[in-house]
């Protein structure tokens, strides 16, 4: 697995792609903060790092499906998945080895952030007046976000040999299940089952380790998700063999 892991992620270093993800990421996350007055904390006269915990989600569900649209898909589109596997690796072992590298490069574009976390601690009035718990309980969230999206991502590269296509449809899915399930809990034909149809979305789990406590249902609906994800591109791959 860890050859593989290695060999993924140089392989997003020595594409454009990895730099150009992680640059939208941070210019798009600092215009949002400093620039554009309607988010901006210099206007919002708050030290808090809400606005990136409120766009990193949203960019994220663009930015990862970007990175992993080529993992499967152009082994596939180059005719090099089958020697691939028939190295000696178990079918867990490759997806993992792709999974992780692409969400190491996810993880990576949040480093610099840091930068902001720092810039609004010295910012605050006193000096450090800033929710340090909820601003940890937002990073841990993230990392989570971020390890389904990819686990999603890498599903959808799964099923297709056409970049863009798996691009499309890891995005749709991300969708889906970060607001999709909000959106069908607001409709008025639910009655009392609308909180727990909109419990099935990330948006809710999200929204709730933000807030600095870090339940352990939170934890595990993330865990659940990333695992049913990574079965689910174990079975296409599989189905190689039917």
């Amino acid at each position: 697995m860890l050859s593989i892991l290695k060999k993924e992620f140089n392989g997003f270093l020595n594409s454009l792609i990895a730099y150009i993800v992680i640059t939208v990421f941070l210019v798009a996350i600092g215009m949002f903060m400093w620039v554009f007055p309607e988010s901006s904390v210099l206007e919002y006269g708050f030290a808090d790092l809400q606005t990136l915990f409120n766009m990193a989600p949203w960019l994220f569900l663009f930015l990862i499906p970007a990175i992993t649209m080529r993992t499967f898909a152009e082994e596939k589109r180059e005719g090099t998945i089958e020697l691939l596997l028939t190295k000696p690796l178990a079918d867990l072992e490759l997806i993992l080895g792709k999974y992780f590298a692409a969400l190491l490069l996810a993880l990576f574009a949040l480093l610099p952030t840091l930068l902001y976390y720092y810039s609004v601690y010295q910012l605050g009035n006193p000096q450090g007046n800033v929710d340090s718990a909820a601003v940890v309980g937002s990073y841990l969230g993230l990392i989570f976000l971020a390890g389904v999206f990819a686990a999603i991502g890498v599903f959808a590269s799964s099923i297709s040999d056409n970049q863009i296509i798996s691009f499309v449809i890891a995005v749709f899915l991300c969708y889906i299940i970060y607001t999709g399930f909000d959106l069908i809990a607001s409709m008025p034909v639910w009655g009392s089952y609308s909180y727990l149809i909109s419990q099935l979305g990330i948006s809710y789990h999200y929204s709730s380790i933000s807030k600095g406590l870090v339940d352990s249902r939170d934890v595990l609906y993330f865990l659940s998700v990333i695992a049913i994800m990574i079965l689910a591109t174990k079975l296409v791959l599989r189905s190689r063999k039917w």
